[in-house]
């Protein structure tokens, strides 16, 4: 009688290991944190671009102060109305002429070398009449802010 039992040789496939789980969710977890970014501006209007053919992207986005104007989202209709608004960062404008306004307070946040190569990208929606739009551009005008460009999407191409 023998006290131990004889090595058959077949062991059978080992389990996966899952020591190294909790090390690759918190890479991924990282990896995220890192790269995301988080929304700067809560938008109270609705922008759906128009399309063009001939697009050139902005080289540095951190030179360019936005203007949106469109019909207010559904959830500041109410306290909107249904006619385009301006939006300035996070701020409803009651008129263009805070415009200017928000310009130079963009200008004074700003290294005073970059303020000649900062562009205002007007954000317009497609179905936004040119009124409002021209006294966005003569408040731009007022204040020197010349270099504006219009955002738009890319018109697809159909096969």
């Amino acid at each position: 009688m023998s006290k131990f039992k004889k090595d058959s040789g077949q062991k059978g496939a080992p389990g996966v290991s899952t020591a190294s789980l909790p090390d690759i969710v918190f890479m991924l977890l990282f990896f995220f944190m890192v790269t995301t970014v988080m929304r700067e501006t809560d938008l109270k209007v609705d922008v759906k671009k128009p399309e063009a053919e001939a697009v050139t992207r902005l080289e540095k986005k951190s030179l360019v102060d936005y203007i949106y104007i469109g019909p207010a989202t559904t959830k500041y209709r109410s306290q909107y109305g249904a006619e385009p608004r301006i939006q300035l960062d996070d701020q409803i404008a009651t008129q263009a002429t805070e415009v200017g306004g928000f310009i130079q307070r963009k200008r004074a946040e700003r290294d005073p070398k970059d303020i000649d190569f900062v562009t205002t990208s007007l954000k317009v929606d497609e179905k936004t009449t040119m009124g409002i739009v021209s006294r966005v551009k003569h408040e731009l005008r007022e204040v020197d802010a010349l270099k504006i460009n219009y955002s738009t999407s890319k018109k697809r191409v159909k096969n």
